[in-house]
């Protein structure tokens, strides 16, 4: 019977996830590209392209080669690549906030509420069906290697000013909201929330690339070991 009540949630969750729209700052593109086959086809393969070569040989002629468009074209929807990245961070982060909301939105036992936001923020992310043209599996390894490419920049303190890191922010705010509430007297709950994104992205790296300065492994994952550092922290 739970395992019913379960399937059945997570039935309407995946549902109501479906009928979401993920809302990105407009100022991160010219015409905004869920508003044509084009727009969607350029988000589409500029994650596959980006995830193929990296972003720094990435390039608007690369991607209109890719989807057999005039490089021109893709300017009509983004200023630059720069721009373009910040697009997909925020998309990425909007939809791991819109998860965070509904997969912790029933949970009333404050801890394993903030363990379920601590697993959706640090978890190996599969694909979602119900974004057809954004593979989030692929876009999640994007940001693992190319997010702080985004904010490792002169214009870093512009662009947080005007709002490109809004949502970002927001979803350290959820999780720091989520510590207080187990432990209000606790000091460094933001450091601890930004620190346990920014170092789950970092885990995931070294997975992947540079495994001998981590303990964590497929087995043993990231996710496993930011859990355990809550459980003995919070």
């Amino acid at each position: 019977m739970l395992l019913l009540n379960l399937q059945v949630k997570y039935f309407y969750m995946k549902k109501l996830l479906s009928t979401v729209t993920i809302t990105v700052h407009e100022k991160l593109y010219v015409k905004d590209p869920t508003t044509s086959e084009l727009g969607k086809k350029i988000i589409e393969h500029s994650i596959l392209l980006i995830d193929d070569i990296g972003f720094d040989d990435f390039t608007f002629k690369k991607l209109g080669e890719r989807i057999h468009s005039n490089e021109s074209s893709i300017y009509r929807y983004f200023e630059n690549k720069h721009k373009l990245l910040l697009y997909l961070s925020s998309w990425y982060w909007a939809w791991i906030e819109y998860r965070l909301v509904f997969e912790t939105n029933n949970i009333s036992d404050a801890r394993k509420r903030l363990m379920k936001a601590i697993t959706i923020v640090t978890e190996k992310i599969t694909d979602d069906s119900n974004t057809v043209y954004i593979n989030e599996a692929i876009l999640n390894k994007i940001i693992i290697s190319e997010f702080n490419k985004t904010w490792l920049t002169k214009e870093i303190d512009e662009e947080n000013k005007i709002g490109f890191f809004l949502v970002y922010k927001r979803v350290i705010k959820r999780i720091t909201d989520m510590i207080l509430a187990v432990n209000p007297s606790y000091e460094y709950a933001t450091s601890l929330a930004s620190s346990i994104i920014e170092g789950a992205l970092h885990q995931h790296y070294l997975v992947e690339h540079l495994s001998t300065i981590t303990d964590c492994n497929e087995h043993q994952t990231p996710t496993a070991f930011y859990l355990n550092l809550i459980e003995k922290i919070v």
